[in-house]
Order: structure tokens, then C-alpha cells, then sequence
């Protein structure tokens, strides 16, 4: 029997998957989270054999917290997203996830697809990595990178000198340099638009 943990802020969805996957003969779900971070305290109090996130998530998205579970405890992870962000896949497989469905898989073929994850395969949805093979490189330097990670965190500009390292000015040039490039209104929109592409 796969133990199952489903996370999902949008409980329709959510209960909805939990009951037809709960007709599957060799699964059961042993857990539910309506966001990131109760979904890494239910899989470490369950320790479930299969992990099921949304990528879009309150409080940690589907990413954050499948980094945090996988932390603490192997365990494979599949995430499903409306949103085929092929950045964000790079960075989830990178991080471990052994697999990235998108939401409008079949139920029946979800579970084929939690099967053979389960049993130690990879499943990733062929058009997002068609599109994640296509993409372009990131513009940014590394530098650029990191301040914008920073700026992330919720970090004022006084505070990422602070923690880079680097003279108020130079960071302010840098951020400007980023928003530049990514055509962001402000430093909080460069941000997004690069963690969005998986940049950061």
C-alpha cells in the first residue's frame, strides 16, 4: 500500500484527487495540507511513501517545501501545477523532486504516473520539458542573482549590503542593472519575475 500525503490550498481540488486516488486498490491518503508548511509538518508526523504538492501554494510554495521535506527524510515527491514554469522545473529536480505533473492529468493516469515514481522512476510532463529545453538563459550575473535572492527574503536595500557584503551604492546599481534587464517596475517585481523563471 503508497501511503499518500496531498497538498493543495484549494480543498475542492484537494478532496476531490483524495477521494479517486483513494479507489486505487494500493493507495491510501494518509494525510492532507491546505499549504507549504503544514505539508512539511504532516510528512514529517506521517512519513508518508509518497508526497503529492501543488506548486502554488500559501506560506511555502510547492518547491520550498518539497526542499524542506527533503531535508529531513528521502521520500519521492511529485509536484502538479497548472503553470508549466520550465526555470521552477530545473530548480525542483535539482532539489530532488522525482517528478512535475500539470493539472489536467487524469486522475487514472496520475496514479500510474505515483506508481512508477513510487517504485523509484521520474516522471516529468513531455511539453514542459520541451519547453524547458527551448528556454533561454538567464541575463543576469551572479551578482545580480544573489540581490535579487536577497530582496526575496524581504531584505531592505541597507540590509542586502549588510549580508553581500557590498557598499549601498553598489546594490542599488545592481538592482537597477536587474530591472533593467528583466523590463520589472520595482526591485520586488525583478525578484519574482526571476524566481518565476527559476533563476533564484
Amino acid at each position: 500500500m503508497i501511503r499518500l500525503l496531498l497538498a493543495d490550498d484549494e480543498d475542492l481540488l484537494r478532496d476531490a484527487l483524495a477521494s479517486l486516488l483513494g479507489l486505487e486498490a494500493d493507495m491510501t491518503v494518509v494525510a492532507q495540507a491546505g499549504d507549504g508548511e503544514q505539508a512539511v509538518a504532516l510528512a514529517a508526523e506521517h512519513e508518508p511513501d509518497l508526497v503529492v504538492l501543488d506548486l502554488e501554494m500559501p506560506r511555502l510554495d510547492g518547491v520550498e517545501a518539497a526542499l524542506r521535506i527533503l531535508a529531513h527524510r528521502t521520500v519521492p515527491i511529485v509536484l502538479v501545477t497548472r503553470h508549466a514554469r520550465p526555470g521552477v522545473l530545473r530548480r525542483a529536480l535539482a532539489g530532488g523532486v522525482r517528478g512535475f505533473v500539470p493539472k489536467t492529468t487524469p486522475a487514472d493516469r496520475l496514479a500510474r504516473i505515483l506508481r512508477d515514481v513510487h517504485a523509484g522512476g521520474r516522471y516529468v510532463d513531455s511539453e514542459i520539458a520541451a519547453t524547458a529545453l527551448t528556454e533561454g538563459a538567464c541575463p543576469l550575473s551572479d551578482r545580480e542573482l544573489e540581490v535579487l535572492r536577497l530582496v526575496r527574503e524581504g531584505l531592505s536595500a541597507g540590509a542586502i549590503a549588510t549580508a553581500a557584503h557590498l557598499a549601498p551604492g553598489t546594490v542599488r546599481n545592481y538592482l537597477s542593472a536587474a530591472m533593467a534587464k528583466l523590463g520589472a517596475s520595482s526591485r520586488a517585481d525583478a525578484a519574482r519575475i526571476a524566481w518565476e523563471e527559476g533563476w533564484i
